[in-house]
């Protein structure tokens, strides 16, 4: 394909978003009206606290399967995977690898001792062998951050997406954009709660899905369905050549890029089971059983959807090059939605309905996520932190209820503020540091809890802030806050001292350490028969609500 093709592309790209632009609106002004449908509709059907926590256990395994798959299935899988492989090749494909490996650690350790044991949030399982009120508030304290760290790529997602369909370049357009996005997600959480989140999920999940099968279809198509074609020509055309196809070209130059390499596996692998909003999605079956199988659905489907991202980010590669992603994105977040309107015809009524339901369900995807996030936070300050630690147990269901709409709106509003900042980031690189907050504060707590009968609440401390602080310091004088002048968060400033972008590699085994040390060096003597009674019921369900 020709240089002056690619340039003509480029142009009408631009001029064929300002011609159907009404079009654009009025696909995706649908699809978000029919998404606040559904939630409206749950939302009259969501009356108690296992209502709105839990979606009163009433979801199948195969339903809850489909709800975490687009719980998962989040702006980092669709937009930052797909530009993360278009501009580094083999080294983006690492991502979705490590987002499909994390699922076996939540199959084989967390998702049935979680369910057994818990009723709402992972606080439920720390403080039945704990002191209830420090472990409630550590733990509602880690879901808030983590959340609001997960929160920050979808923001950023939303903006990329909003702005390329509306032609929107300037600074206050996007900062506009992230905050209309905070408001729709309070409003998701606040009506539906746990049962409008889910149905939003399955439905997203399903359009997802059909999207990628659709234009992983017709990029195989443009190469006479030869994988071989399609991946040489993306090499070529990445101005990388042979390399762009091996591993190195992210990680590899030098000795800090490989530990970084490292740090990013290790957080994608353990993360997943320590994320609050995927933790308490295994609430919302009847039984253990039904948790481990929904399980089982959501890695068929999260890895079906990680294969077809192989062909959406070389495919992005190889039709529209790096340059071109680049000056829409610098992080490559726009690469799937570029992609669509090349697919259907750039400058064509096809190009503008597949770019605009393409956008859609990314946006539909991001709207899901963030609802399921916001819901675990506002649900871990309501039930751990206002009801057990505030309220010590005395709060009404209504008053907690309250409490946790409440809590939406303000942590709307920091996502909305820190949202802001982001939204020059590639989506996949910020979820990665969720993932490591999370697998540093909540993973080591969760499975000593679990697995280990001298585990005390001190040590339970120690691992939560340990890991918490250890995480969220690092990250700050990290290379993402500052000091580099494409990427970073702030830019024209350098605080920056810890070279790795993730903090993982430091602060995931610190977690663990601390936690060990915590309970060892502790003078509460542990309560062995509650242990001895959280693990039959963990193992067996007895007594399971």
């Amino acid at each position: 394909m020709s240089a002056a093709y690619h340039s003509h592309a480029t142009v009408t790209l631009a001029a064929s978003a300002t011609e159907h632009r009404p079009l654009i609106i009025t696909l995706f002004a649908v699809f978000v009206a029919a998404t606040l449908g559904i939630t409206v509709w749950a939302g009259r059907q969501t009356r108690s606290a296992s209502d709105f926590y839990a979606g009163g256990r009433q979801f199948t395994a195969f339903q809850n399967g489909l709800a975490v798959s687009g719980d998962y299935m989040s702006a980092a899988s669709f937009l930052g995977i797909a530009g993360a492989i278009a501009l580094f090749g083999y080294d983006g494909f690492l991502y979705s690898i490590g987002f499909l490996v994390a699922w076996l650690v939540a199959l084989l350790l967390v998702a049935e001792p979680l369910r057994n044991s818990g009723r709402y949030t992972m606080g439920d399982v720390l403080a039945y062998r704990m002191r209830q009120r420090p472990v409630r508030t550590a733990a509602g304290v880690s879901t808030i951050v983590v959340s609001i760290f997960y929160l920050l790529a979808q923001m950023a997602g939303a903006g990329v997406l909003v702005s390329l369909l509306l032609g929107i370049t300037s600074d206050a357009g996007k900062i506009l954009i992230v905050a209309l996005v905070g408001v729709l997600m309070i409003v998701y959480v606040t009506i539906g709660g746990m049962k409008g989140t889910t149905w939003v999920q399955m439905v997203k999940a399903v359009l997802l899905i059909a999207g990628a099968i659709l234009m992983t279809f017709m990029v195989l198509w443009k190469f006479n369905f030869n994988v071989s074609d399609l991946l040489g020509t993306a090499a070529e055309k990445s101005g990388h050549g042979a390399s762009f196809l091996e591993p190195g070209l992210k990680y590899g130059a030098t000795g800090t890029s490989k530990l970084d390499f490292l740090s990013l596996g290790i957080a994608l692998v353990l993360g997943t089971a320590g994320l609050p909003h995927i933790l308490i999605r295994f609430y919302t079956v009847p039984t253990a059983k039904a948790a481990r199988k929904s399980v089982n659905w959501a890695i068929g489907i999260i890895g079906a959807f990680y294969l077809m991202t192989i062909a959406l980010g070389f495919g992005a590669a190889a039709l529209i090059g790096p340059d071109e992603i680049k000056a829409k994105n610098p992080a490559g977040n726009a690469a799937a939605p570029q992609l669509a309107e090349y697919l259907g015809g750039v400058g064509t009524t096809g190009g503008a309905v597949l770019l605009a339901v393409i956008s859609a369900v990314a946006f539909a995807t991001i709207l899901a996520v963030v609802a399921g996030l916001t819901l675990a936070s506002s649900s871990s300050f309501a039930h751990d932190i206002y009801a057990n630690v505030i309220r010590k147990g005395k709060a009404t269901e209504k008053e907690e209820m309250r409490a946790a709409r409440w809590a939406t709106v303000f942590i709307g509003a920091a996502a909305i503020l820190l949202g802001a900042f982001a939204r020059d980031m590639n989506v996949a690189g910020l979820v990665a540091l969720a993932f490591a907050v999370a697998a540093s504060a909540n993973l080591p707590t969760l499975l000593y809890s679990l697995f280990w009968k001298r585990f005390t609440t001190q040590g339970a401390l120690w691992s939560i802030y340990g890991g918490l602080a250890s995480s969220v310091i690092l990250v700050l004088f990290s290379p993402v806050v500052s000091g580099n002048e494409k990427t970073s968060m702030f830019k024209g400033v350098d605080f920056a001292w810890f070279p790795l972008e993730n903090p993982g590699l430091i602060s995931i085994p610190l977690g663990f350490l601390l936690g060990w040390i915590g309970s060892l060096l502790s003078k509460e003597e542990p309560d062995k028969g509650k242990y001895a009674e959280l693990e039959v019921k963990s193992l067996t369900g007895i007594g399971a609500h």
